[in-house]
Parts: structure tokens; sequence; C-alpha cells
């Protein structure tokens, strides 16, 4: 069996990276990549090469990611994906194209095996967040081209029946997200600190992922401001993630040079993943708006502040804070966050989205599957899960 998985930026190749490891290591499993967008780019950390060293076999590494931070250059990006992936795809006729999440990346994965009659599998399926942001429905409409779905829990399925997929193109196998953390084991943090040049020795630290929504564009340097300012009055060690590549996040790449001089503030454009789970372990909390505190923190558990739109809307553990990204609203937050009552009311939480064993169940149903029988999607939305219609 020949299959090919599409990444495109560091957090679907973390998400995904252990499965691509099972896969790889199947002797009846032919395993590539197709890698392109950030993984290539220098201003986003040049992540291909983490790809390089864990020894995967890329079958194609392609430029296409316009450093023009605009929608025209995200959307040309997505063009230039397309059109460098079709020949190589259509080359070597693979038996299975895998994507994951809300990007535009799924998209090009779906039309590819739409159009190539190609089967697909799509992880994160049928997820939502009431944000307005342009991913809840490229993730959509990558649905209705997939052939097979990878939801992450009962309510995704759910929302993937509503939108006239059948219950044969579905599997609820919890988040694949959650598994690197059985197999991770911590570093010694004097050895991580001392790897990453830190001479400060940190007793409290703190992750901060933020990504504004569109709305939040205008004001997003001055609430990334005031979450620093926030930790740092109470002491606590800043490790700040490098924004994605959304259009007009550029401004917070340049705030780094405002803390280039802090001996408490650490930003980040990639870090090997060993480095990244042992830091998100340790912390006091994460904050911000990363899918990480909603999906993966419960299983540590560390309280997670979700500050703003984003994310506002899907399921979430009991330590995830939302607010408002104002001030206020953001220390209040933080306070209950770190306060002894809420680490104590968190810390037998159960993760929603899983127990940390769906790369095996995702390994599964692909050498079970007989993707050839579902390929071509005959059924009509009008008539396909009729009873939650009518109900």
């Amino acid at each position: 069996m020949k299959i090919i998985a599409i990444t495109t930026i560091r957090s679907d190749y973390g998400l995904m990276s252990n499965l691509y490891r099972e896969l790889d290591n199947d002797m009846n499993i032919e395993f590539k990549l197709l890698v392109a967008g950030t993984h290539i780019s220098p201003t986003f950390g040049l992540t291909v090469q983490e790809i390089e060293n864990d020894n995967f076999d890329i079958l194609l590494k392609s430029e296409t990611l316009l450093d023009s931070d605009s929608k025209v250059g995200r959307l040309k990006s997505a063009s230039i994906m397309l059109l460098s992936f079709i020949d190589a795809v259509a080359n070597y006729e693979p038996d299975l194209i895998l994507y994951a999440g809300d990007r535009e990346d799924v998209a090009v994965g779906a039309l590819l095996g739409a159009y190539l009659s190609i089967p697909t599998m799509h992880f994160f399926s049928g997820d939502h967040a009431a944000d307005g942001h342009v991913d809840n429905p490229i993730r959509h409409a990558t649905s209705k081209l997939t052939t097979f779905h990878c939801a992450s829990i009962k309510q995704h399925a759910e929302r993937l029946r509503a939108i006239g997929e059948p219950d044969e193109r579905i599997s609820v196998i919890g988040s694949i997200a959650l598994d690197k953390f059985l197999a991770h084991k911590n570093l010694p943090l004097k050895s991580l600190f001392d790897q990453l040049n830190i001479e400060t020795q940190p007793e409290k630290l703190a992750l901060i992922i933020f990504h504004p929504i569109e709305e939040e564009k205008k004001y997003a340097c001055e609430i990334l401001r005031i979450i620093i300012s926030e930790l740092l009055s109470k002491g606590i060690y800043c490790f700040v993630g490098a924004p994605n590549s959304d259009p007009n996040n550029r401004q917070l790449l340049n705030l780094h040079e405002e803390y280039s001089e802090s001996e408490m503030v650490h930003f980040y454009k990639n870090m090997p993943r060993e480095m990244f789970l042992t830091i998100f372990n340790n912390s006091e909390l994460i904050i911000g708006n990363s899918s990480a505190g909603i999906l993966e923190a419960a299983s540590i558990p560390i309280p997670t502040v979700n500050v703003g739109a984003r994310q506002v809307g899907r399921l979430a553990g009991e330590n995830v804070i939302f607010c408002d990204a104002e001030k206020k609203s953001i220390k209040n937050a933080i306070e209950r966050a770190l306060s002894k009552k809420f680490k104590s009311f968190i810390a037998n939480i159960e993760n929603p989205y899983g127990d940390g064993k769906s790369v095996e169940k995702a390994l599964n149903l692909i050498k079970t599957i007989n993707f050839v029988d579902i390929l071509y999607k005959k059924e009509d939305p009008l008539y396909v899960n009729k009873d939650i219609i009518d109900g």
C-alpha cells in the first residue's frame, strides 16, 4: 500500500508524526511525505529540518509560501501548493492521501484526491469553532470532498452527519494529538535551559501561543504585551511561540524585538518536539488561543487561558478558562488559573478528546478499510441520515 501525507506547518506535523512513524515502520506500507508551506520558510523556523532529522521519505519538498503577509498571498500560496503537488501525486499514484486540520493544505489534499481519483483521509474532521475564522468553512468544505473522516469526538461525527456524510465514512478515534504525551519523557530542565542558552534558571514557566483572528489583528500586539506583562509581574518565565502564517501576523514576529533584552522572555520560531513537550508539561499554564490548550493540556493537566474569540464554541475540558482580549479579563483569568483552588479542581479531570491511543485506531482503519469501495461519493446529502433532518 502506497500512502502519502501532506504537511505544511509545524503544528500539523507535531500532531501527526506518531502516526507517520507507525506507517513508516510497517513493512506492508510505502510511506512518503509532501512537504511545503512554512516548513520551507526561514521566517517560520525552517521546520523541514525536523522532518529530515526524523528520517521520513520526502516525495516532494516544495517552496510554496509567498512571504507577503496578506490575504492575497495566502490564497496564491495555496494555488502554488496545488500546482506543485499535482504531477508528483499523479506520477506516484498513491493508494491513500492523508491530511489533518483546517488550513488550506487540507483543501489542496482533498482536491488532489477528488480529481485524481485517489482515496483520502481527513483527521480532525467535523470540528468547529464559533469564531468566524475562514478555517472553519475550509474544514467543512474539505469534508465534502474527503473519502473518510477520523473525528476526534462524537460531537464532530454528528456534525459530519449533519452535512450529509454517512456513517460508513466516519470513525471516532479520539484526538491523535494526545498520543505523543504517552511516549514522551521530560528532559531535565537544566539541560533544556542550557541548550536554549537561558542563563536564568526560572522556577515558574508559562507557554504563550497566540494566533489572532481577523477582528483582533489591529490589537494583536497589545494583547500579547498584556499577556507577557501580567505573567512577568508574577515572576513567571515566558516561552512565546512565533505566530503562524495567517495574514497580518508579521507584526507579532516583529514584536519579538521588544523583548530581545529580557531575561524572562524567550521567543522561538521552532523547537524540537521533546523540548517543546518538556516546556509544555512543566508550565504553570498555557495561554493564548492555540488548539493545544483545548486539545492537549487537559491530559497533563495544566490550566489553559484562552484569550479572545478564537476557539470559542469548541468543546473544552474543565482546565480551560475563556476570557476577553482586554487587560482586566486577562489578569483575572491568569490569577484564577494560577490559584491553588483551580489547580486542585482540575487535578483529576479526564480529557474529553480521548485517552491518547488514537494512533493505533487510525492505523487499524487504514489497514482494514477498502477505500476503493467507498472512493466515489454517490450518496445524495438530501437523503443521507434523513432521521437527523426529520428529527
